[in-house]
């Protein structure tokens, strides 16, 4: 792994830990001259002889890491990035002066979160446990946090402390769903998947065991299991590491101990049964070379209990448009000429509402007929308690010595971004 960690303020060395013998302080002068002093240097990794240079910015000082062995580059990255977001933790801004200022701290958190040059424990909350700033700890008190901290940094629960409390236990889910989709004038669908993941909020006391089901048809890896047609199918998963896999593998159960607040819990993507929100169905026409005509029509494709908010289509014009009469019964649109789009806003649409579009855009007569290119049309909107994958919450459970009452919320959106888009051409 790394054999040396430093941060440099333009080539001055701020903070300095050598792992290995075979490197010498000296190896700064070395990433100064070869990268701080040369502008046309844009990579963050510089490989020099046998000795490379992974460094990252932030603000006016470079945190590097130095080595001669075949490194893993996304480990090393990792491991500068979770550096400063424990050094922003500790003693907010990172800069040259905060640093000056922290050089016992900033010792004590490297020698913490790496040993040999090896990347140990970096859960902020575990090290804000047993790393303070506080000079006198009394006896009594560090007996019983070593106590702790011990069962702390050497069992399975590392990211979690065993003494939170709340007056209201409380756990939120959210399952948050991105549809992209490439489709064609005539309503076929080029590409269609999904990206998603589940945010958790826990705000429960002591140490408690949850479990979370998902939908009985899921399937994995659809290379390998034979699914059903109404299966949900996701491509991959990636979990957060409270997450205990084997139960997942056989019951489609998620069971953990939960950090204390705000995670992601897992991320999934998926390509097959991916169900559309919002069906738009466009109709655009050249009227000669002095017109085009537009009649789009948009569908919500969800229970009538539902509705989608915030939706904004981007619907495209030609490069030499002069103005553009709008006609629609839902919502408002106006031409920006400044980004040669109509910019169609609906508040709100009802599930199995249609809402319509007309418009005619002038265009000022050229000399050499110009070919438009027509864009896609580009589609944002959020629905709230639907999921495009399929993907449903079956269950939520929280266990804890204790037995108290806990109070438990699951929420769904699914949204588009400038990821949904219709082409206007055949």
């Amino acid at each position: 792994m790394t054999k040396s960690c430093k941060i440099q303020n333009y080539g001055q060395v701020l903070i300095s830990r050598l792992y290995r013998t075979d490197f010498k302080r000296s190896i700064a002068d070395v990433f100064r001259i070869q990268v701080v002093s040369n502008s046309d240097v844009r990579s963050p990794i510089i490989t020099l002889g046998s000795t490379s240079f992974f460094h990252v910015r932030v603000n006016n000082l470079y945190v590097v890491c130095v080595t001669k062995t075949n490194a893993n580059a996304a480990l090393v990255f990792e491991f500068c990035y979770r550096f400063i977001s424990i050094a922003k933790s500790y003693f907010g801004k990172v800069d040259e002066e905060s640093v000056k200022n922290n050089f016992v701290l900033i010792y004590e958190l490297i020698d913490e979160i790496s040993d040999y040059g090896y990347p140990q424990n970096s859960e902020i909350d575990t090290l804000k446990s047993y790393i303070t700033t506080e000079s006198v700890i009394s006896s009594a008190i560090a007996v019983e946090e070593s106590s702790k901290i011990t069962t702390q940094a050497t069992g399975a629960t590392s990211w979690r402390r065993g003494d939170v409390k709340y007056k209201k236990n409380e756990a939120f889910v959210d399952v948050v769903e991105t549809v992209n989709l490439s489709m064609s004038a005539k309503g076929t669908v080029l590409r269609a998947d999904v990206d998603g993941h589940i945010q958790m909020r826990a705000y429960l006391s002591g140490t408690p065991e949850c479990k979370f089901g998902l939908n009985d048809k899921l399937v994995i890896d659809k290379n390998s299991q034979g699914g059903a047609s109404d299966a949900v199918e996701l491509d991959d998963c990636r979990f957060h590491q409270c997450v205990r896999l084997n139960e997942f593998d056989t019951s489609r159960t998620i069971s953990f101990i939960p950090p204390d607040g705000e995670f992601e819990l897992m991320r999934y993507r998926s390509t097959s049964n991916v169900k559309l929100p919002l069906r738009v169905i466009p109709t655009v026409n050249e009227i000669g070379t002095t017109q085009v005509s537009y009649n789009i029509a948009v569908k919500a494709n969800f229970g009538t209990k539902l509705s989608a908010t915030n939706v904004v289509l981007r619907i495209p014009t030609p490069l030499n448009t002069t103005g553009v009469d709008c006609k629609v019964a839902n919502g408002k649109a106006k031409y920006v000429p400044a980004e040669n789009v109509v910019v169609w806003k609906i508040p709100r649409i009802q599930g199995g509402q249609e809402c319509t579009f007309s418009a005619t855009a002038g265009l000022t007569s050229t000399t050499t007929r110009q070919v438009w290119a027509r864009p896609p049309i580009d589609v944002d909107f959020e629905v709230l308690m639907l999921t495009s994958s399929g993907l449903i919450v079956r269950f939520l459970k929280v266990f804890e010595k204790s037995n108290y009452h806990s109070i438990k919320w699951v929420r769904y959106l699914t949204k588009a971004s400038g990821s949904y888009q219709i082409r206007v051409c055949g």
